[in-house]
């Protein structure tokens, strides 16, 4: 099976287009997978790589700030991080959108990504009822709980914060889904998370499926740190794979 991989530029973001090469042309399941911090689109081409083969379009952006729209990171503790989630959110609709004009996209929608990627994800359930899927690898359900974990370590160090602090970052409640987990309505989401994993903690996530028995959560849960191995990546595939094509595959034809 051979793969197309096209790098395309929508308005200013740059971003990795991976598809099947005798099918790029037509109407596919889309996923778009996010990155993580300081990482690039290109560190997750093998993921992308490996959800192609299965039969998706896979949209790999690189956020703000980040691959080939980098900036150097500002000394103010978290902005930069926070901007280029912001930006994610920001930018999601119209990625998407671009691809439906080009009617290579109806609604088999999914979206996916790992550490800033994993919250980006989660805050993009909040309010995008059309996402059909999703996959949390090692992000946040949870990111007011994470924004005053980097304050209180901000506090702790002696760091410079600004001391509208919580007022800046006011729109992350609104995109908190352990806030408003109703929000899922049932769509399936995969969570995986290392429980040695000191980078984003392993317990906000615990706790949220925990807290959430009644959702359509499948929880991994890996003696691992923060790192995602291939194992790993063929877990995700196999997770989209059922509930996106295995699942419209079963819905009955009703014109016949």
């Amino acid at each position: 099976m051979k793969l197309t991989i096209r790098k395309r530029l929508l308005g200013t973001i740059p971003l990795l287009e991976v598809v099947q090469q005798e099918k790029r042309n037509e109407s596919m399941p889309l996923i778009v997978y996010y990155h993580g911090w300081q990482s690039s689109k290109e560190l997750v081409l093998t993921q992308g790589r490996k959800l192609a083969e299965a039969g998706f379009r896979v949209l790999l952006p690189d956020a703000a700030n980040h691959g080939e729209r980098k900036q150097q990171i500002t000394k103010v503790p978290s902005l930069t991080f926070w901007q280029s989630i912001h930006t994610n959110l920001f930018e999601f609709g119209y990625i998407v959108n671009h691809f439906k004009q080009l009617g290579l996209v109806e609604d088999q929608i999914a979206v996916g990504g790992v550490s800033m990627g994993g919250i980006t994800t989660c805050a993009l359930l909040t309010n995008h009822p059309e996402i059909k899927a999703a996959a949390c690898i090692m992000g946040s359900p949870k990111p007011v709980a994470y924004r005053e974990r980097i304050f209180a370590y901000a506090e702790e160090m002696g760091r410079f914060y600004p001391k509208d602090y919580e007022s800046l970052l006011a729109w992350i409640p609104y995109y908190d889904l352990s806030r408003q987990p109703e929000k899922l309505a049932g769509r399936p989401v995969l969570f995986w998370h290392g429980n040695q994993d000191v980078v984003v903690p392993y317990e906000d996530t615990a706790e949220f499926v925990a807290e959430n028995p009644e959702a359509n959560l499948t929880f991994i849960e890996e003696d691992e740190k923060h790192l995602v191995k291939v194992p790993t990546m063929d877990q995700i595939t196999a997770f989209f794979v059922k509930e996106l094509l295995e699942a419209q595959s079963s819905i009955p034809d009703l014109e016949n």
